[in-house]
């Protein structure tokens, strides 16, 4: 294996790079805020986790929907403009928001508009900052420069949760009346402004020249993607799996742990920003590990997926049972660590399965795959929780996660999932 100290090194000193890292890192930082203080929001107007799971559906759907149409738009367009308008758009979305808290102005109606525009916001930029890495660093530099956009976004995700929960408790108690507490407005208004300075740190970046890219309509090019994706048996058997996992992992993560630590009196909003700060420590230091140590599995890739997934399920079992936020933090530590780990080996795998010129719908597709399931994951928990104490939903899903882990090891082709570079063509 090559020395990677010079592409790392020469990555600190590229003037576009650092650019790049640093309005991602803000930007990533401004969005954890959100992601306590959202759920926190809901919490305090309604009490009512259905409602909690349909607002984050709501962001999330429309992010599912269009995230193929978002991918296909940026493979013909420039994913560097497609990113800005976005960050201009979220900005706005934002303001709005943390403006209608501090005027006590906030309502459902409003509340649901605004989710639905974060929403569709994102079915672009989530796929246009994918694609944009390989338009500003050499090809040389690409796998260093993914390790360390990626460990950004997790640190980021250690540090803002711990950031969030602190200014949420700071924020208050809501006032009664069905409003949230007009602290709130801080965290929403920050993360408006961390979209902000990322756009201005965005206009300082240069792309490299390419080709022009073709007229395909952007139907036709969506289809011919998932054709294309379709055709490649190990990559669809992957995919199919992984939207199994996220139905069993995201809603408990997203909706059932704010759930727990507003309805656990041993817990609160602090202990809420711990945990999943320590479940992106624990994914920051998997990412370490994944590139310290490239050759480390479980004999194959795919061996190496099920068995890390069956441990998570053994994990995620007790985390309703916790009774401070000292064991919720161990818990989700060794979750994001194993988590991460596998970030690393299966973001690469897909790079070097997929065709270049489809790497923008290929992303848009496994996007959609692992996150863009999530919010039928959080609205179904929302729906449980009503009848289905939190510890036991914490239960069933990592034993339902863990049993279909060891299922899958039944069958060859998950089992024998390997690394081999056979791109999908094009």
């Amino acid at each position: 294996m090559s020395d990677p100290s010079p592409p790392r090194a020469g990555l600190l000193r590229d003037h576009n790079m650092r650019w790049l890292f640093a309005g991602a890192f803000v930007s990533n930082l401004g969005d954890q805020f959100t992601l306590l203080a959202l759920p926190w929001a809901v919490l305090q107007m309604t009490g009512d986790p259905v409602q909690l799971g349909l607002v984050l559906a709501l962001v999330g759907v429309p992010r599912a929907v269009f995230i193929l149409v978002g991918g296909a738009i940026v493979d013909r367009h420039s994913p560097h403009r497609v990113l800005m308008l976005s960050k201009h758009a979220n900005t706005v979305l934002l303001a709005v928001l943390a403006a209608a808290i501090a005027a006590g102005a906030l309502t459902l109606p409003l509340l649901y508009a605004l989710a639905l525009g974060v929403g569709f916001a994102a079915a672009f930029s989530v796929p246009a900052a994918t694609a944009l890495l390989p338009r500003v660093v050499a090809p040389a530099q690409l796998a260093a420069a993914n390790g360390l956009m990626m460990g950004q976004r997790q640190l980021s995700m250690f540090v803002g949760p711990l950031l969030g929960g602190g200014l949420l408790a700071l924020a208050g108690p809501a006032p009664g009346g069905g409003s949230p507490a007009p602290g709130l407005a801080f965290a929403f208004g920050a993360d408006a402004l961390s979209f902000l300075l990322s756009a201005w740190t965005l206009s300082r970046v240069r792309l490299v020249p390419r080709a022009a890219a073709g007229r395909q309509a952007v139907w036709a090019a969506v289809a011919e993607g998932l054709r294309s994706f379709w055709a490649d048996r190990d990559l669809r058997a992957f995919l199919a799996y992984g939207g199994i996992v996220s139905l069993f992992v995201a809603g408990p993560l997203h909706v059932a742990l704010p759930v727990l630590a507003n309805s656990n009196p041993a817990l609160g909003p602090a202990a809420l920003g711990a945990m999943v700060g320590a479940h992106g420590a624990g994914t920051l230091l998997g990412l370490a590990v994944a590139g310290m140590r490239p050759g480390w599995r479980l004999g194959t890739l795919g061996l190496t997926i099920l068995g890390f997934d069956a441990a998570i399920g053994l994990l995620l079992t007790p985390l309703g049972h916790i009774g401070g936020a000292g064991q919720g933090v161990a818990l989700l530590l060794a979750i994001g660590t194993l988590g991460g780990f596998m970030q690393v080996r299966v973001f690469t795998w897909l790079q070097r399965r997929v065709a270049p010129a489809m790497m923008g719908r290929a992303m848009a597709l496994f996007m959609f795959i692992f996150v863009g399931l999530a919010p039928l994951s959080g609205a179904a928990t929302g729906v449980l929780l009503r009848s289905v104490p939190v510890a036991t939903l914490f239960s069933a899903a990592g034993g339902l996660l863990t049993a279909l882990a060891l299922l899958a090891l039944l069958g060859p082709r998950l089992r024998r999932l390997g690394d081999a570079p056979v791109a999908v063509a094009g």
